[in-house]
């Protein structure tokens, strides 16, 4: 109750500061409100190569993406700072394009100007988890916090896709119809086709790390769970990881950014933190194997045709709570088990359908193809149309 108490007056107290700067004309420019950061980057990097329009990007407080090297304004996007703020209800109003990468409550009261264009660059290029309309948890919701979430939704024009497969998801979940589905493909994703960057980062990690040197490197990267944001469990028994496989294998962990956590330091030369990672596609790009669970980085994992694991130690329960796709376990490229036993035993007997990785990339990755920050970027300039005019 005192949290959608809150909510109101935040909304209430934002319409009001942005209908007053809806009085101001439109400027061409593009704004981006970044949480997750990546797709923003990439699609704001190609757009500055194609036009000269004033970049904004405004930064959520949980915004760990540095935009050290873009061309673009950046302005911290939080109440913390009530100047930046101010000045980022302002861009919002007057901006000719807005990209978001996640659910932003303000959209629900954000009525944008006629000629303005909203897209949602949404952080996951696939979906193993349901959310939007189709969240089980939102028949626990009150019926007004159910009306902000379906306003919000409707206040896309499009949403970015990299497969028919995540068209269905978003009209589904998003309550969108098909000419509300840019094809374009996923704009991040476009770094794991880059050999070069693969390179550079094993490089950057090797100078940091040197025992790594020879070594196959197994990511740990679970998504979180509601009641252990500030509390993770880490469930992978590291000691038995440490017995069987420390000789010729690694380990990074990188927990969701919402969790908080802390790794022992027992085995400082088996097991790294790498949360200092903000490009999680940068740690797949130099990952052998991935250990994942019900986190979407599986989809975009699949583009580099490497093996994975399905650490569902909590399915029933993850299910129940936070809804699955229907038969996850067997529609996964890889196995799906519930133990550290099992982890092991699957990577010394390399049980790994390849085959099955492959077909589950091409069918969640079709459009995205190694150009989708130029995609997105010549649709936003119109590029195609006018240089079919010139010709």
């Amino acid at each position: 109750m005192v949290k959608e108490i809150f909510i109101s007056i935040y909304l209430f107290a934002f319409r009001i500061l942005f209908n007053f700067f809806k009085l101001f004309p439109l400027k061409q420019k593009t704004v981006g409100v970044s949480t997750f950061g990546d797709n923003i980057y990439y699609t704001t990097e190609a757009l500055s190569n194609l036009s000269d329009e004033e970049i904004i990007i405004l930064k959520d407080g949980s915004c760990r993406y540095p935009f050290d090297d873009t061309n673009a304004t950046i302005i911290p996007f939080s109440l913390k700072n009530p100047f930046a703020f101010i000045k980022s209800v302002y861009h919002l109003a007057t901006a000719t394009t807005i990209l978001v990468d996640t659910y932003y409550g303000f959209l629900a009261v954000t009525h944008f100007k006629q000629g303005v264009t909203c897209i949602q660059l949404w952080h996951a290029g696939g979906a193993i988890k349901q959310f939007g309309l189709m969240d089980p948890t939102n028949k626990y919701r009150t019926a007004k916090a159910n009306e902000r979430f379906a306003n919000v939704y409707r206040s896309f024009d499009y949403t970015v896709v990299g497969s028919e497969m995540m068209a269905e998801t978003f009209k589904e979940s998003f309550g969108l119809s098909d000419n509300r589905i840019l094809r374009t493909g996923i704009p991040r994703s476009d770094v794991l086709y880059d050999r070069s960057m693969k390179d550079r980062i094993y490089h950057n990690m090797l100078v940091k790390h040197p025992n790594i040197k020879n070594k196959q490197i197994i990511l740990y990267a679970p998504t979180f769970r509601n009641n252990q944001l500030s509390n993770y469990q880490l469930k992978l028994e590291i000691d038995k990881l440490y017995r069987e496989l420390s000789d010729d294998y690694v380990l990074f962990i990188k927990p969701h950014p919402a969790v908080t956590y802390e790794i022992s330091e027992v085995y400082k030369d088996f097991v790294y933190d790498v949360s200092e990672f903000y490009d999680t596609n940068h740690l797949l790009l130099i990952t052998d194997l991935l250990i994942t669970d019900y986190s979407s980085i599986p989809f975009e994992y699949a583009l580099l045709e490497k093996p994975m694991i399905f650490f569902a130690y909590d399915m029933d329960e993850f299910s129940f709570t936070s809804g699955l796709i229907d038969d996850y376990e067997h529609k996964m490229p890889g196995p799906v088990i519930a133990s550290t036993e099992a982890i092991i035993l699957a990577i010394k007997e390399n049980k790994f359908n390849y085959k099955q990785i492959k077909d589950f990339a091409k069918q969640w990755n079709e459009y995205s193809n190694g150009t989708s920050s130029l995609n997105l970027a010549k649709y936003l300039t119109d590029t195609e149309e006018k240089e079919r005019a010139i010709v």
